[in-house]
C-alpha cells in the first residue's frame, strides 16, 4: 500500500507489546521522505493470523474481514490526511499526516501563527523587560512583510536564507520603531537572534521544510562598556548630594559596585540571603535572575555599611527586602545627573556598577579572572572576560613587579658568583 512522491504507509504488527493473551497490537507506519512515523490503530491478532507480505490479516482467520477493512479505512484517512495537507500548501512531514490523523496537529502555518503561539506558551516564561524585546521584533517583522511583500502575513514555508538577508538588510535601513533611538549592529543581531526563535519553533511543528538559520551567522561588534576607576568611585563617594533621591541612587549603585549584583538582584535581595559564611563572616547567597545560577559573595565593607543604612527604611514595602529601589529608568536617569555632578565625563549606568565590580574592585586588586567568574555567577569563563578587561594600568602594575622579581634574580646571581661589577685589566 502506498503513493507515490516518498509517501507510502504500511500496516505491521510490533511483537515486543505481545499481550498476555498473546494478541499483538496493529500499527500504521507513514513514511515520508526517508522518514517515518508509526501509529498505534488500537487492534491486536495472533502473530500466526498476520500476513506480513499484505501487511493484513489472513483471509481464512475468524476475525480478519473486520479488522481488514478497519485497516483499509485507516489507509484511507491518512491518505486524505496527506490530501489536506498538500491542498493546503503545507511542509509535508510523517509527523504532520500523524498529527492530522489523529486530530493533534498544531495550526502553526504562518508568521503570525507562531508568533501568537509564542505569546500564548513562551512568553509567559520570560522576564518582562524580555517580552517587550520580543514585541519590537514582531513589530519590525510585520513591518516588513509589508513593506516587502504588500501583505499581512505569510506562510512559514515561504521563510529561507534570502527572507533572513532582506529582513536584516531592512533593519539595517529602516526607521527605528523609537525615532531618537536608532539600531545599531548589536540591536539588529538581537533582533534576529529573537527572530530564530521564533523560526526554530516552527521548525519543530514541521512547518518549514528545513531552519534557514543553519546557514545564517550573527555578526555581534565587540564593545568595552564604560566602567569605574578607583578614583572615579570615589568622587561618586565623596560628591554632596542635598537630594534624597540622589543620595539613595548613589548608595545603590555603590552596594552593586562592591558586590557585582544586577539591578533586578539589588532590587529582590532580602534578609535570607544574608548568610554566615564558612569563615564566619556574611555573604550574599543568591541565585542569579538570568540564568538561575548559584551565586555566593562576600559582603565587603562598603557594601554591609549600605544594608544597615536602609534597614528598616520606610520605603521598603516588604519587609523582607534589603533596600528601597526606584524603577530601572529612574534610576538611570538619576546616575547620569550623579556623574555630571561628579565631573565623570561617561555613560553611567546601574549596569557600569557590575562592570566596575569586576575590572576595578576585583581584578585591578589581583583577585584571579576564575574567581571573578564564580562571584558574576558566570557560566562561561569567556563571559567574564567582556567585563573584565586587563587594564593598561595592570599591565603596568604586573610589568613593574615582574621587573622588580627579574633584578632581584640578577643581583642574587651575580652576588653567587661573586661578581663585583668592577672592570680591570688584566696583562
Amino acid at each position: 500500500m502506498g503513493s507515490s512522491n516518498s509517501f507510502s504507509i504500511r500496516f505491521w504488527i510490533k511483537k515486543r507489546s505481545r499481550k498476555k493473551n498473546g494478541r499483538i497490537p496493529i500499527y500504521a507506519r507513514i513514511r515520508f521522505s526517508g522518514k517515518y512515523c508509526d501509529i498505534s490503530v488500537n487492534r491486536t491478532t495472533l502473530e500466526e493470523r498476520w500476513c506480513p507480505e499484505l501487511g493484513k490479516i489472513d483471509h481464512r482467520a475468524k476475525d480478519a474481514n473486520g479488522i481488514n477493512r478497519y485497516l483499509d479505512e485507516v489507509h484511507s484517512k491518512l491518505l486524505d490526511c496527506h490530501r489536506q495537507l498538500l491542498a493546503e500548501g503545507e511542509v509535508i512531514s510523517a509527523k504532520k499526516i500523524k498529527l492530522r490523523f489523529l486530530g493533534k496537529d498544531q495550526v502553526v502555518n504562518t508568521l503570525k501563527d507562531i508568533i501568537e503561539f509564542h505569546k500564548i506558551h513562551e512568553m509567559p516564561k520570560l522576564a518582562q523587560g524580555t517580552i517587550k524585546n520580543y514585541s519590537s521584533t514582531e513589530a519590525y517583522l510585520l513591518r516588513f512583510i509589508k513593506y516587502r511583500y504588500h501583505t499581512t502575513d505569510i506562510k512559514l514555508s515561504f521563510i529561507d536564507y534570502g527572507f533572513l538577508m532582506e529582513f536584516e538588510s531592512y533593519l539595517r535601513n529602516c526607521k527605528p520603531l523609537v525615532k531618537h533611538i536608532p539600531l545599531s549592529n548589536n540591536g539588529i543581531m538581537k533582533h534576529m537572534e529573537r527572530f530564530k526563535k521564533l523560526v526554530t519553533l516552527a521548525f519543530k511543528f514541521g512547518s518549514m521544510p528545513r531552519n534557514p538559520f543553519t546557514l545564517y551567522n550573527m555578526k555581534f561588534e565587540s564593545y568595552d562598556s564604560d566602567f569605574l576607576e578607583e578614583d572615579e568611585i570615589e568622587k561618586i563617594k565623596q560628591l554632596k548630594l542635598e537630594e534624597d533621591g540622589l543620595n539613595l541612587v548613589r548608595d545603590l549603585f555603590l552596594f552593586s559596585c562592591y558586590t557585582g549584583l544586577s539591578y533586578v538582584e539589588v532590587k529582590m535581595l532580602r534578609e535570607r540571603d544574608i548568610v554566615k559564611g564558612f569563615d564566619g563572616d556574611q555573604w550574599i547567597n543568591v541565585k542569579r535572575k538570568k540564568t538561575k545560577t548559584p551565586v555566593k559573595v562576600p559582603l565587603l565593607h562598603t557594601a554591609e555599611r549600605i544594608l544597615k543604612k536602609y534597614k528598616g527604611h520606610p520605603r521598603i514595602e516588604d519587609a523582607q527586602l534589603l533596600l528601597p529601589v526606584y524603577s530601572n529608568q529612574k534610576v538611570n536617569r538619576n546616575l547620569k545627573i550623579i556623574a555630571k555632578r561628579a565631573g565623570i565625563d561617561k555613560n553611567i549606568t546601574f549596569h557600569v556598577a557590575r562592570h566596575t565590580f569586576a575590572t576595578t574592585i576585583t581584578l585591578m586588586n589581583n583577585v584571579p579572572i576564575e574567581t571573578v567568574s564564580k562571584l558574576l555567577g558566570h557560566t562561561k569563563l569567556s563571559t567574564t572576560q567582556k567585563y573584565a578587561r586587563v587594564l593598561e594600568k595592570k599591565i603596568s602594575k604586573d610589568m613593574a613587579q615582574l621587573k622588580k622579581e627579574l633584578n632581584k634574580k640578577k643581583e642574587e646571581a651575580e652576588n653567587k658568583a661573586g661578581y663585583s661589577g668592577n672592570l680591570r685589566i688584566i696583562r
